[in-house]
């Protein structure tokens, strides 16, 4: 044990740019969460009572763990009845892995543009149906200077990323010296589509938070060919919680679990588990600020590669803005933790766009 900081054990064993990496996000996290906290003692604007505008939709969006259902975030009141909710998001992320053993090799670097349209429906007072159709967009991209950048002047160049420096495109997974994975730059397609349900089992009260079951099924719409689908359905059942605190502070909580169907490159699948737990800060009626802490377990096993075999630790930092009345402007980024270490995505940027339509 370590005096001022947590030293986790794997059975990788954290290196120490690891470890510094680890403590640099966990810092920024609670920063942002003690600055909302410290603001809203001295510099608060009139506020009634805001309503908070959720969890950031996140998902594991690590290359291969994605292509199983993953449940975004979600909170958990619903909307209201013959009310209409347009998303359109779009989610930048660079991954680079490279990792070799005796059973499997890994060698990874590009960025994936998900451009998604979300549709939400309050079909009853307690009961919403949503759809959402995501392009996949993989190429060379853009954020490998800055993210360089910021490694050098933090913990130094991360091994995969000093290793792959020279290779602007990377995407080979092997087992037993063949190729199971890889795909060509450029690729552009369908991803897989996903129809959710979300049922209000209990609205909040003084005491209680509100609290609503989820249920999804992912169909199988993405190209399987250029990693951008399962080819197989999956479906997942979870749990979605909020309360507010003091009127300006809101808590969410989801909690879900996913079976997958069918293989991936010929690997099996096992079921998942996954849970967010995020912070909101209400600045005034249209501006917030939310962090949010995420982790996926894996749905593979036994593939002898950390990339596939370990789970995703994150965390999320990002604001909500109403441009309107029925506009709202959210954005995120994502930064890996890697608690569990080396499967992470490296980094990801997002903004959505919500329209509401009343009925």
């Amino acid at each position: 044990m370590l005096r001022g900081r947590v030293q986790l054990t794997t059975p990788d064993h954290l290196r120490a740019g690891d470890i510094v990496k680890v403590r640099s996000s966990l810092l920024v996290y609670l920063l942002v969460v003690l600055s909302a906290f410290l603001v809203s003692l001295f510099f608060q604007p009139a506020l009634a009572w805001a309503e908070g505008f959720g969890p950031f939709p996140v998902r594991n969006f690590q290359a291969i763990q994605q292509l199983v259902l993953s449940m975004p975030g979600d909170r958990a009141a619903v909307l209201k009845k013959g009310v209409l909710d347009v998303r359109v998001e779009l989610a930048e992320t660079a991954s680079i892995f490279r990792d070799q053993g005796p059973q499997a090799t890994v060698a990874m670097k590009f960025e994936t543009l998900r451009s998604g349209v979300f549709l939400r429906y309050g079909a009853t007072e307690r009961w919403e149906l949503s759809v959402e159709v995501p392009v996949l967009y993989r190429y060379r991209g853009f954020m490998d200077g800055p993210i360089k950048a910021v490694e050098r002047a933090t913990t130094g160049l991360s091994p995969a990323r000093n290793a792959l420096g020279q290779s602007p495109y990377v995407f080979n997974i092997s087992r037993g010296g063949r190729t199971v994975a890889s795909g060509r730059e450029g690729a552009v397609g369908l991803g897989d589509s996903t129809v959710m349900s979300k049922y209000q089992l209990q609205s909040e009260t003084t005491l209680l938070p509100a609290l609503s079951v989820r249920t999804a099924i992912k169909l199988p719409t993405g190209d399987e060919g250029q990693f951008f689908g399962s080819g197989s359905p999956d479906v997942g059942f979870g749990l979605a919680a909020e309360k507010g605190f003091g009127g300006r502070w809101v808590v969410y909580g989801n909690l879900n679990g996913v079976v997958p169907t069918g293989r991936i490159a010929g690997m099996p699948l096992q079921p998942t588990i996954s849970g967010i737990v995020a912070v909101e800060y209400l600045w005034s009626e249209n501006l917030s600020i939310t962090t949010q802490f995420d982790y996926y377990s894996t749905p593979f096993h036994g593939v002898g590669t950390r990339v596939l075999d370990k789970g995703v630790t994150e965390s999320a930092v990002g604001f909500s803005y109403r441009l309107t009345q029925y506009l709202l402007w959210q954005g995120y980024g994502i930064e890996n933790l890697d608690f569990i270490t080396g499967s992470a995505a490296d980094f990801t940027l997002s903004t959505l766009l919500t329209y509401r339509f009343d009925s």
